[in-house]
């Protein structure tokens, strides 16, 4: 089984993983939480945008009364750097079903100036209270069995330089959509891939926020190289995932002007959709 092989001898529990403990944020007082970025979660030297969405989002559910983020849209104002930071939250709205909030994270320039890194609005609601009720036309992606796909210590770096991260994921990328690591990228931008957390957690709303923004660029089956950095990106969290690997499918169908948008899909191993994304991305042409 496709489960069986991602799954290490014993797997973390959700809450105690890597991933829980470079997340975890230290209140100081009402709205304002205290964290060190861990260098374990960047690509060259800025942090994954992902991650630092995860981040946000549970300082975010600390600060609201609902558990679970529904739809969360951030702005990447400056790339962040392991170290410390300071995340500030305010709550916009509650209400029975929904609660609205806002959140930033700044760091600290040579001067020693607070510097704002992302600033993030979200919706929070409980994802266990939902009806069961699906009404879709969307399908799991066609991506073959895990045993055939590729994952980074198949093939070379995506990026010249440190690439931290790769060491905390599972991705085993669809071998369609890694023609950019032999030299000839399709031409499509689709990336696909089966995903999870390299000790094994199973995911959770939170690890949602980063699953979306973990693969490869699309803009390498475009034929572009090096970083891709978010401008912006928006997820909409739609079921709590069921145990086992992931399922991601990300495609663009515009690039212009050197910006590009990802569509992802995230799904379970129940073949449910469990989280929807879009993000604007710049690319470095020529």
């Amino acid at each position: 089984m496709a489960e069986a092989a991602t799954v290490p001898a014993s797997p973390a529990a959700i809450g105690d993983s890597e991933f829980d403990r470079d997340t975890a944020v230290t209140r100081r007082e009402p709205g304002v939480y205290d964290i060190d970025l861990s260098a374990g979660w960047t690509i060259i030297s800025a942090v994954n945008g992902g991650y630092l969405l995860a981040v946000l989002g549970r300082a975010l559910a600390d600060t609201l009364p609902h558990p679970d983020p529904f739809s969360i849209t951030a702005h990447y104002l400056t790339a962040s750097r392991p170290g410390p930071a300071v995340v500030r939250t305010e709550t916009v709205r509650t209400g029975r079903t929904l609660s609205t909030g806002q959140a930033s994270l700044f760091q600290y320039d040579d001067e020693g100036n607070e510097v704002e890194r992302i600033r993030v609005l979200a919706s929070y609601g409980d994802l266990a209270a939902l009806p069961d009720d699906v009404r879709t036309t969307a399908t799991p992606p066609p991506i073959p069995p895990l045993e055939r796909c590729f994952g980074p210590e198949d093939g070379p770096a995506p990026i010249d330089g440190s690439n931290a991260i790769a060491d905390r994921l599972m991705i085993k990328l669809d071998p369609a959509t890694t023609g950019w690591a032999l030299g000839t990228p399709s031409g499509k931008g689709e990336m696909r891939a089966w995903f999870g957390l390299a000790d094994g957690r199973d995911a959770d709303p939170l690890s949602l926020l980063l699953a979306v923004d973990a693969l490869p660029p699309t803009a390498f089956e475009l034929g572009l190289k090096g970083w891709v950095p978010t401008v912006e990106l928006t997820v909409h969290v739609r079921r709590r995932p069921a145990p086992g690997p992931l399922r991601i499918s990300i495609t663009t169908r515009n690039l212009a002007g050197g910006f590009l948008e990802e569509d992802a899909e995230v799904w379970d191993s129940a073949d449910r959709l469990v989280a929807q994304s879009r993000q604007l991305a710049r690319v470095r042409l020529g």
